[in-house]
């Protein structure tokens, strides 16, 4: 007869046993309690789609090099080269072209532009400060021609205190163009049919698109003049 006295062999799991066939269940490190809103309970390689956080002490990434400017050759420029020999030279820049010209040929380039290479229309006038050269100005016409559907800068290096002759009796758009030009920068026009301040009061003080121009110190100075109040900058 069978022994009843002993237990029944529990039948096998196919999980590995310890000494003297005890069970022993695979190690599982615990992973602590996380409070909701608590990400770093959590390691980061955990967190399913997680992308892995930089070193801190990663190198920058260098620098790009700023484009250079590179010659530009065209029909046009071969046309005005022959005229103008080296009073003009030609760049383009990020796909923008335009010209370098002598102050001296200004504003007969810009004639034979309008009349010659049919660039009817001066979109703007505009400047660039740069305090620390002895030419402080690039002053710049962006012209746009509606036959060629071409769009060219002609920019031209003046001293401070130069005056400009206006190309007003070019294209007449002009005429507000330099005006805003002289109150930003107090570039004068010659021949302007009336050159005042387009944006500022007639009183104000300075250009405010100069470099060197201190734009706090002169709106309190015209705000307490004028309006008899503390200004708000």
């Amino acid at each position: 007869m069978p022994d009843e006295t002993k237990s029944p062999t529990p039948p096998s799991t196919g999980e590995p046993k310890g000494p003297a066939g005890s069970h022993t269940p695979p190690s599982v490190e615990p992973v602590p309690a996380q409070k909701p809103g608590d990400t770093a309970a959590v390691p980061n390689s955990a967190v399913p789609g997680a992308v892995p956080k930089a070193s801190a002490h990663a190198p920058a990434a260098p620098a790009k090099p700023a484009p250079a400017s590179q010659p530009w050759n065209s029909p046009l420029v071969d046309r005005l080269k022959r005229q103008y020999g080296s009073g003009l030279e030609a760049h383009t820049y990020l796909g923008q072209n335009y010209f370098v010209a002598d102050f001296s040929l200004i504003p007969e380039a810009l004639t034979v532009l309008r009349d010659q290479e049919q660039f009817d229309y001066c979109v703007d006038i505009t400047a660039v400060h740069y305090p620390e050269r002895e030419k402080q100005f690039d002053l710049i016409w962006i012209l746009y021609s509606h036959p060629l559907n071409e769009r060219i800068r002609v920019k031209a290096c003046i001293a401070d205190g130069a005056s400009v002759p206006s190309v007003v009796s070019i294209w007449p758009t002009a005429n507000w163009l330099e005006r805003e030009v002289f109150d930003m920068f107090g570039i004068r026009f010659d021949g302007h049919p009336d050159l005042k301040r387009i944006l500022l009061p007639d009183g104000w003080k300075g250009h405010p698109l100069r470099k060197d121009y201190g734009i706090i110190q002169q709106d309190n100075e015209w705000v307490q003049i004028n309006l008899g109040i503390e200004s708000g900058q």
